[in-house]
């Protein structure tokens, strides 16, 4: 199914492709920082998984898929101005200090949806005065009954030294639990936190 992509499709020379290597899901997750846009970086992340759309939008929209393969705790009010607040701490409480919370800008049902981080005290301080340029558009693309495609964008990077560091760490967390989520619905197990 074709699309057009807010941010354009500009893969250029000076990308630079990272992939997470897994026994079980070898190469499923890829990874693609995109530094063409003079001043930002895109964090470009896409995978393919052997489920329906609708099993895939509700990990991403509901309570249930949260738990199952992102954190151990979490709380979803999925609508254009909810939020998803999570936590990676099982012992937590939602609204502490560890709770991570994602703003829910828009969604089109089983197509895209537009999440903006709220930075929490334990982001590095560089990243704060930036805050409000961080966005992750996810899109979802029906392959056929049984098959999704979906592709995340990361934006509202600075294409300096401490941010691309950054992406390393946010690569390797994302790429993680992109492989919980195709290993959830493939295989129907959930994630042991």
């Amino acid at each position: 199914m074709k699309r057009c992509f807010l941010l354009g499709c500009t893969f250029l020379f000076s990308c630079l492709t990272f992939s997470q290597t897994n026994l079980i899901n070898k190469n499923r997750v890829e990874s693609t920082i995109d530094s063409t846009h003079t001043g930002n970086i895109v964090l470009i992340q896409k995978f393919y998984i052997k489920a329906p759309l609708e099993d895939v939008w509700n990990v991403f929209t509901t309570k249930k898929g949260w738990e199952s393969v992102f954190v151990p705790l979490a709380e979803v009010d999925f609508k254009i101005g909810g939020s998803i607040r999570s936590s990676y701490d099982k012992n937590a409480t939602i609204g502490d200090s560890s709770t991570i919370v994602n703003n829910i800008i828009n969604f089109v049902p089983k197509k895209v949806i537009t999440l903006q981080a709220e930075l929490s005290p334990h982001f590095p301080e560089f990243m704060k005065k930036d805050a409000q340029d961080f966005y992750n558009i996810i899109y979802f693309d029906e392959i056929n009954a049984s098959n999704t495609e979906v592709t995340s964008y990361g934006i509202g990077y600075k294409n300096t030294r401490k941010y691309k560091e950054l992406l390393h760490f946010f690569i390797k967390g994302n790429e993680a639990g992109y492989l919980n989520l195709i290993k959830y619905l493939e295989t129907g197990e959930k994630v042991k936190f």
